[in-house]
């Protein structure tokens, strides 16, 4: 059989390592064909390729070092970095308040799943000092010379006989000449973007490839938008995401316009984004998943979920909806319907650690006692390092509503173990500490919980409920406000500050 159409057909058939053996012997015999070569390189790409829109995030230094001006002070609802809870914005939001439903380090509501962005600041690696001793990119090595002499503009399409080297030598790689090959350039492309992520030789390559063409390419455009994107310039990438809609419309246009307003912190301009996209490809769950995740992003809870049903009457089995429609349920007192939507994940095959704790939560609180350690033991069983820290947590709370105080406090402690930043442990930590009496103990807790999310309100109020305890009125009255200021509505906050108030005027 020819092993060219025997590596097409392993293409078709997804099975990219096989495809690409049978690309690397036909290379082997001949180095300069240009079908094999491309076959390999589509394979090499689809090995690796994930959709970048999807996952694309800006980490801490991204943030950090970005030179975009934006408004300080956003107006109520129109910025997803400014956190819900503070500036007494809290009335506008239609969903739980934070005291039921946590919030994320970045004061932002916990999402059903989680995504880029969602928990960047808990995720290991994400931090300014991280960032900074990363590299920015990784050195591939460069085979040696095999003493052939061959064009310099055809020497990039030669095959190493290593196969751990890197199949195309992107240094000498002559960008002019492919790219006025669409066959090759395409390839090519994805291939420099996806597979070496190299943004800057890639858009060199999109812009020959672009000028090229005779008939304006979306494609081409689209291509561009990325490389612009992902080199942190989405100003340049707005403009050519508008330039690929104007030459034709395409879902990839509007999804990618989304982002760019996301980037810039404009979430009503990505919703209208949305909004036009769906006009043109109606009742697409891509787009409609978008503005459930902005909505929720801005707190409209009640906005969100809707956009999230409408999702399953598109995709009956679409996880992230499910998954934020069953955490919906829950944080609104509704733990028996979650329940049903997280079993559903369950028979549909999601076998994680997250989907087994939500499972015993909700069988905790639906008085279904029984099958609560069931799932607790089958999530720590599956855990990973990242998701120890929850568990443990998560099974604390058990314990606290068992009111084995011991068992919750080893549990707690398991969990800082895992993790020694998860400012929750902390907290709770502190409030068995002052259940036995011992304040200082507590107060130490309860201002480690504080440093490591600034954002909670609890370990602040519960510092100065102990600080109003011992006779410290004017520290208590300090820290009641800070707790105020996370969470207006706060009543106990607003009790013993109206308190405090009174004790002070009649002095």
């Amino acid at each position: 059989m020819d092993p060219l159409f025997l590596a097409i057909t392993r293409f078709r058939q997804r099975q990219f390592p096989e495809a690409i053996s049978h690309c690397g012997e036909i290379l082997r015999k001949n180095p300069l064909d240009q079908a094999a070569w491309s076959l390999k390189t589509r394979a090499l790409t689809e090995q690796v390729r994930v959709d970048f829109l999807e996952i694309f995030d800006d980490g801490i230094a991204e943030a950090v070092f970005s030179e975009d001006t934006i408004a300080t002070t956003a107006r109520p609802g129109t910025s997803l970095r400014t956190p819900a809870t503070s500036g007494g914005r809290l009335p506008t939001r239609d969903g739980p308040s934070p005291a039921i439903r946590p919030v994320t380090q970045s004061g932002r509501p916990v999402s059903g799943v989680l995504r880029p962005g969602s928990s960047s600041s808990a995720r290991p690696g994400t931090s300014l000092d991280q960032a900074l001793r990363s590299r920015a990119t990784t050195a591939r090595p460069i085979s040696a010379s095999t003493g052939r002499h061959v064009r310099l503009g055809t020497a990039s399409m030669i095959s190493s006989g290593d196969e751990d080297a890197a199949f195309i030598n992107v240094s000498r790689l002559n960008l002019h000449k492919y790219g006025r090959e669409d066959a090759l350039a395409k390839p090519l492309f994805e291939y420099l973007f996806y597979v070496e992520n190299d943004a800057k030789r890639a858009l060199e390559l999109a812009t020959v490839g672009s000028r090229s063409t005779n008939v304006p390419s979306w494609w081409w455009e689209v291509q561009l938008a990325l490389c612009w994107l992902r080199l942190g310039q989405p100003r340049t990438a707005e403009k050519h995401f508008r330039a690929s809609l104007a030459i034709e419309a395409m879902l990839v246009g509007y999804l990618g316009l989304t982002k760019v307003y996301l980037k810039l912190d404009q979430p009503l301009a990505a919703l209208e984004s949305c909004g036009k996209g769906l006009e043109r490809f109606p009742n697409d769950v891509s787009l409609i998943i978008e503005m459930a995740r902005i909505q929720e992003g801005l707190g409209a809870m009640g906005a969100s979920v809707k956009l999230y049903k409408d999702v399953l009457t598109q995709d009956a089995s679409n996880i992230e909806a499910i998954a934020c429609i069953g955490m919906h349920h829950f944080y609104t007192d509704q733990p028996e319907v979650a329940l049903r939507f997280y079993r559903r994940l369950l028979q549909m095959g999601l076998y994680t650690a997250e989907l087994f704790v939500n499972l015993g939560l909700c069988c905790f609180y639906s008085q279904q006692y029984d099958m609560t350690l069931n799932c607790f033991q089958r999530a720590l069983h599956i855990a990973g390092n990242d998701t120890l820290p929850d568990v443990w947590y998560n099974l604390g709370q058990i314990a606290m509503g068992l009111s084995d105080t011991t068992w919750a406090a080893q549990c707690f402690r398991l969990a800082i173990s895992c993790d020694n930043n998860h400012s929750e442990a902390y907290n709770n930590l502190g409030v068995l500490e002052a259940r036995k009496g011992n304040h200082e103990g507590a107060v130490a807790f309860f201002k480690t919980a504080s440093s490591l999310s600034p954002l909670m309100f609890e370990p602040l109020y519960n510092q100065a409920k102990i600080a109003d305890s011992v006779g410290d009125l004017q520290n208590a009255y300090v820290i009641v406000q800070k707790a105020l200021a996370n969470y207006p509505e706060h009543a106990d906050s607003k009790q013993l500050l109206q308190k405090l108030r009174v004790y002070f005027e009649t002095m």
